[in-house]
């Protein structure tokens, strides 16, 4: 094999990295291969997610399966209306003995941070979060502190029409990559899950099947994936769609058409490819895209009224 062709394949043992990681997580989490494989598409693609869905579905339990099976140091932050900023960043302490203050960092300084219902926190706290998520860094005391690499911020929320929710302000919700939804596990799955060992427990007997220094590797390998013109100009046209349509109030921005093709090249290499395909972009486009285009009301766009859908259908592949 060439150099040129071995640089433009997906090497065997990121492959079997892959595979391991999908398949431990799937022993976990039940029925949902394919949320599962978003969620790792927005890790390699040097994302964060937002998980939405009502309580009971395994949204934290997704979180602490991603953390072992990837080797990565985590910490979960439960946010509550009386969080402030410093539990999350961290503050410096007085010490007595030295006569010094001594800086002690919180739980933002992890690899895998879990952001636990985080529309119960007020708007300042969760601002918290915006330097860290943007910039892999945060500002405490004038000081730039560096965040672990890899750095990832699962959070996890309520329905707004839950008691005690506050909305996510458009500048938060832009930070993350990709949302997604669990729903409800199918009646084979759930009937597994009802008959099977408590999910708690087993996370306790798994081990990493990677480590972060791999979870690294495939990142920068994802940066690799090749995106020929024609999707390029397949992807511009969507976005220019969005901007330009009396659908939307807003289009997309920049920075959500790099997130779609980010998610796009993680998606494909998941898939053990080296090159992103048109299916590829749709596969990744509705958890990208709808919590950042508001739905369309009055639009025909079939059984799914969502912005991505809207688009596959009015942007033809080139």
């Amino acid at each position: 094999m060439t150099a040129a062709a071995e640089h433009n394949r997906v090497s065997d043992s990121q492959q079997q990295w892959l595979a391991d990681v999908l398949a431990q997580s799937n022993q976990i989490i039940l029925g949902k291969d394919r949320t599962i494989r978003l969620a790792l598409a927005c890790l390699i693609g040097r994302g964060h997610l937002l998980i939405e869905d009502k309580p009971g579905v395994g949204k934290t339990i997704l979180a602490h399966a991603l953390a072992k099976t990837l080797g990565l140091g985590f910490q979960r932050i439960q946010f509550t209306s009386d969080l402030l900023p410093g539990d999350v960043l961290g503050s410096s302490v007085y010490i007595k003995e030295t006569g010094r203050f001594e800086f002690h960092a919180g739980p933002i300084f992890s690899q895998l941070v879990l952001a636990d219902e985080i529309n119960r926190a007020t708007a300042r706290t969760q601002s918290a979060l915006l330097e860290a998520m943007e910039e892999d860094q945060v500002t405490i005391e004038g000081k730039s502190r560096p965040l672990p690499c890899p750095f990832f911020v699962i959070a996890t929320q309520n329905p707004l029409e839950q008691v005690g929710t506050y909305p996510l302000p458009e500048s938060q919700l832009d930070r993350f990559m990709l949302r997604i939804s669990l729903g409800h596990p199918d009646r084979k799955a759930e009937r597994e899950l009802l008959k099977g060992e408590d999910r708690r427990a087993l996370l306790l007997t798994c081990d990493a099947v990677i480590t972060a220094e791999q979870v690294q590797q495939l990142q920068h390998q994802a940066e690799q994936v090749i995106v020929a013109d024609p999707l390029l100009h397949y992807l511009q046209n969507m976005l220019d769609y969005s901007r330009t349509s009396n659908e939307y109030g807003n289009g997309l921005s920049p920075r959500a058409g790099l997130a779609v093709l980010h998610a796009a090249r993680a998606w494909a290499l998941i898939d053990n490819r080296m090159q992103v395909i048109p299916e590829d972009v749709q596969a990744v486009l509705a958890s990208v895209i709808d919590h950042r285009l508001p739905k369309i009301s009055g639009a025909e766009a079939g059984p799914d009224h969502s912005a991505a859908a809207r688009l596959v259908t009015q942007v033809p592949i080139p």
